[in-house]
């Protein structure tokens, strides 16, 4: 494996586009409601915004492999590691695994700074919001992550999509309106069902591990029907949306995404393997993905016309 390639993987790059709907969806918004768009702008929020979500992988698989989570999950058998898995393969030295990680950072920093010269300092606000969540969604002492309250789930919503959304609306018109907030509850809360249901995969050597995720805390079938209303809450929230016209009526068409993972739910038990949850997690990521490009086609159509 090339070097490039190495630490595309060790990254978990292919999950990137969960992070840049978000902010595209925020700079379609800009345009359609004030008017306003500016591509290098855009360019830079995606560059800046994509390292945060690199930055976040790679803080994760690093402190996960030194509070053993890592190590659990690929010595449990019945469990599916969700990370990287270089650093419990000894593939990466921890030391060059925590220098790329650092640069990362360092890339989403600089295009945090540049963007608050070019629209304001509140952008270093949403920055710095993004980073701390990030961070100590794993890192000591705050660990909110482990602590199985609820807390990790709010800080994805809100690094996945109220930041994101708000954040990349703020840069393109240097000012703020409730409707980005709305408008990020769909693909924030569809990005925090990523999250939760790729907790299924391995619970058991989270709990080994001491890692207090809901899945820990509730159990399979508890969990399982929290999942549920997440799904029910993504998508009342883009009906919402619709109703309130922060989307055209169009966008009524991402409501079929949910379709085939409401299915999915179906072919699950109340107690199952790990990889009888891979399914739920797949379904889960398209059904994101594919409602955040109805979304955006729905208000490009809706910016072209109103033109």
């Amino acid at each position: 494996m090339s070097q490039v390639k190495l630490y595309m993987k060790a990254s978990r790059i292919q999950v990137l586009p969960i992070m840049l709907i978000p902010v595209i969806l925020g700079a379609l918004a800009a345009y359609v409601w004030a008017g306003k768009f500016h591509a290098l702008l855009l360019i830079i929020t995606l560059i800046g915004s994509g390292a945060a979500h690199l930055f976040s992988n790679l803080i994760n698989d690093l402190w996960d492999y030194r509070n053993g989570v890592d190590v659990a999950a690929k010595e449990m058998d019945g469990t599916i590691s969700t990370n990287s898995g270089f650093l419990a393969s000894g593939t990466m030295k921890e030391e060059t695994f925590a220098r790329f990680t650092w640069i990362i950072f360092s890339i989403a920093v600089l295009a945090a700074i540049l963007l608050s010269i070019m629209s304001g300092w509140p952008v270093i606000v949403f920055g710095a919001l993004g980073g701390f969540i990030a961070y100590f969604y794993v890192a000591p002492p705050l660990k909110f992550g482990y602590r199985g309250k609820g807390y990790s789930e709010i800080g994805i919503l809100l690094a996945f999509g109220v930041l994101p959304i708000a954040g990349s609306y703020y840069v393109q018109t240097s000012s703020f309106d409730y409707r980005a907030i709305l408008l990020s509850l769909p693909i924030g809360l569809l990005t925090t069902l990523i999250l939760f249901n790729h907790h299924f995969l391995h619970w058991q050597a989270d709990k080994q591990s001491g890692k207090k995720t809901l899945v820990v805390v509730w159990g399979e079938d508890r969990a399982l029907g929290f999942s549920k209303l997440l799904l029910f809450l993504a998508y009342a929230s883009l009906l919402l949306c619709i109703i309130l016209e922060i989307l055209p009526f169009y966008a009524l068409i991402g409501i079929l995404t949910a379709i085939p993972l409401y299915l999915t739910y179906g072919r699950l038990n109340r107690a199952n393997r790990a990889f009888g949850f891979l399914p739920l997690m797949k379904a889960s990521l398209k059904a994101t993905i594919n409602c955040g490009m109805i979304m955006m086609i729905s208000l490009i159509i809706q910016g072209l016309l109103q033109s």
